[in-house]
C-alpha cells in the first residue's frame, strides 16, 4: 500500500487525519499510537479503531506534569510496536512529531505524524473545533 505523506524531516511524513485512518484501514500492519497524557485521554476522548479490528496503543510522550517520558520507547516496544507503519497522534500534531522522529531513530518505521492531531489547534475563540481527528468525523470514544 502506498501512502502520500507530506514530506518531513526525520520521519516518514505528515498525514491528514483521513489519510491516517485510510492507512490504518488498508495496511494490516499499521498501528496507531496516541501520545497524549492519561489526563487528556480521560477528559477529551480517544480514537476508536475497533471497527478496523485494531487496538490503539497509548503511550505518553510527556507525563501529566509536562516532563518527557523517559520510558517512552520501552513502553512502545513493550506494546509490540517494533516496526511500522506507525501513526503517531497527539492533541494538535506537535508532540507526535517528536515521537515519530524518536521512533524513526530507534528503527521503528515508517513512522508518521497526524497533522492537526486529535483536536487540532484552537480557533480565535480558544475552542478546538476547526480541525483534527474528531472534527474529521473519524471514530472516537470517551475513555
Amino acid at each position: 500500500m502506498s501512502v502520500t505523506a507530506r514530506p518531513a524531516d526525520g520521519y516518514a511524513g505528515d498525514l491528514t487525519p483521513q489519510q491516517a485512518w485510510d492507512l490504518l484501514r488498508d495496511d494490516p500492519a499499521a498501528v496507531l499510537v496516541d501520545v497524549r497524557t492519561d489526563g487528556e485521554w480521560r477528559a477529551i476522548g480517544v480514537p476508536d479503531t475497533a471497527e478496523l479490528g485494531k487496538e490503539t496503543v497509548f503511550d505518553e510522550w510527556v507525563t501529566d506534569d509536562g516532563r518527557p517520558n523517559p520510558a517512552f520507547l520501552d513502553s512502545l516496544q513493550a506494546a509490540g510496536v517494533t516496526h511500522g507503519p506507525v501513526v503517531f497522534l497527539c492533541r494538535s500534531g506537535q508532540r507526535s512529531i517528536g515521537a515519530a522522529r524518536l521512533a524513526t531513530q530507534a528503527g521503528i518505521g515508517p513512522s508518521y505524524n497526524v497533522l492537526e492531531g486529535f483536536e487540532g489547534a484552537p480557533g480565535l475563540d480558544g475552542v478546538r473545533n476547526r480541525e483534527g481527528w474528531k472534527v474529521a468525523g473519524l471514530p472516537w470514544k470517551q475513555q
